[in-house]
């Protein structure tokens, strides 16, 4: 099993999750995020006042797919999440050594 977390904008997160849906992914969890990197934030006015935003909204998405699911993934929510242009983020994919549902006692590949 592979933990697939992504950052990525926070309006893609309809398209992503449909994409997942689209593959067989059947649960993920969404979180909001900020962040930095190369998109470097931006400056805004606040009651005439300059200031810098160096931390950026983002979401990290976390999926946990069987082995045989992480290409079809990164795909999936590469393709949804692309915009072209800098700060679309990044796909982070880690292994997971045990699963296991709370309600049902169920584990590993049967928990996902």
């Amino acid at each position: 099993m592979k933990k697939v977390e992504a950052i990525i904008k926070p309006f893609k997160l309809d398209d992503v999750r449909e994409s997942l849906s689209n593959i067989g992914v059947t649960g993920m969890t969404a979180i909001e995020v900020k962040g930095f990197g190369r998109q470097k934030g931006h400056t805004e006015l606040y009651r005439g006042a300059e200031y810098v935003v160096d931390f950026l909204p983002k979401l990290k998405i976390d999926v946990v797919v069987s082995d045989d699911q992480v290409d079809a993934c990164i795909e999936a929510i590469t393709s949804a999440a692309r915009t072209g242009k800098i700060g679309d983020g990044k796909i982070f994919v880690t292994s997971v050594e045990k699963v296991v549902r709370i309600r049902t006692g169920e584990q590993d590949d049967e928990a996902i």
